[in-house]
């Protein structure tokens, strides 16, 4: 995103509360919100700029956007507000942001929804995109700050040295070094879920340098492994893993020289998201489609 803009913004003030939201941090600067506080987020944006993430349990992109922002949130010493929303557990709030995948990150301003961007970004491009909002809530008399900011978080158990390496790469957008960190991983201990996950997912984002998510979905033609690859893994970094699979399963269902790199780009997506509903049913499709 280059730039923000608050006119023809969503109003979301009509919402109604009903129950105190819960404090993830004793700063008060990352909280969890649900529908029945979204309100006293509302209201709260009049003063204070509020970044909201809108995430789900399996969504893999999720997981490594998620400890970004609260670094970030922490940072900037309270200048902003991170509110993070559980998008399956609060459908009156993703339906009030008109959510379509996820991670999905939107800014409250004076009341008004302005949309950041979509997917897991890099940590430095974030930074961009948050300084570009506090510019615009500076110019919209929003420059408020959350009390207590000063408080020190909590300590988070250390990673491993290769897992602590790849999640640095990550967040610097260094997708080649993150690999070679869970690689790494992996040859030590090849029993390790969490590398091997961590490897597909850097995997992912490596291949979609560059690319823009929504013209790869459009472009996606039958027949073309290439295109239909690259549409899954657009779908995948939008937080649309079922739509992924169902695309991929129906090339292997199509038989033919693309059904093998189909079948293994697939099994590399349920390392991504690991154990839900969505991998269990795609499991069973893919093998109906095989046999």
């Amino acid at each position: 995103m280059n730039s923000l803009n608050v006119h023809g913004a969503v109003d979301l003030s009509a919402l109604t509360p009903r129950k105190p939201a819960a404090t993830r941090a004793p700063s008060g600067v990352v909280v969890d919100v649900t529908d029945a506080t979204f309100e006293e987020l509302v209201q709260r944006s009049r003063t204070v700029p509020v970044v909201v993430d809108l995430w789900a349990s399996w969504c893999q992109p999720c997981k490594t956007l998620g400890p970004i922002l609260e670094k970030l949130a922490a940072e900037y010493g309270g200048r902003f507000q991170l509110a993070k929303i559980d998008v399956d557990a609060n459908p009156q709030v993703a339906a009030a942001f008109q959510v379509q995948s996820i991670p999905t990150v939107v800014a409250l301003l004076g009341g008004q929804a302005v949309p950041l961007f979509q997917g897991a970004y890099p940590e430095a491009q974030i930074r961009q995109i948050l300084d570009q909002l506090l510019t615009v809530a500076a110019q919209n008399g929003v420059t408020g700050t959350i009390g207590g900011a000063e408080s020190e978080p909590e300590a988070e158990p250390d990673l491993p040295p290769l897992h602590a390496a790849g999640q640095a790469a990550i967040e610097a957008g260094d997708w080649a070094a993150a690999e070679e960190a869970y690689r790494k991983a992996l040859k030590e201990n090849p029993a390790d879920a969490d590398a091997k996950a961590a490897l597909a997912q850097v995997q992912l984002f490596g291949r979609l340098e560059g690319t823009d998510l929504d013209e790869a979905i459009a472009a996606a033609r039958d027949g073309d492994l290439a295109s239909q690859l690259l549409a899954a893994d657009a779908e995948m970094a939008s937080g649309r893993p079922a739509a992924a699979f169902d695309r991929l399963i129906a090339v292997v269902r199509s038989g033919g020289e693309n059904r093998e790199p189909a079948r293994a780009r697939l099994v590399e997506y349920f390392d991504v998201v690991g154990s839900s509903d969505e991998v269990a049913a795609a499991r069973r499709k893919l093998a109906s489609a095989l046999y």
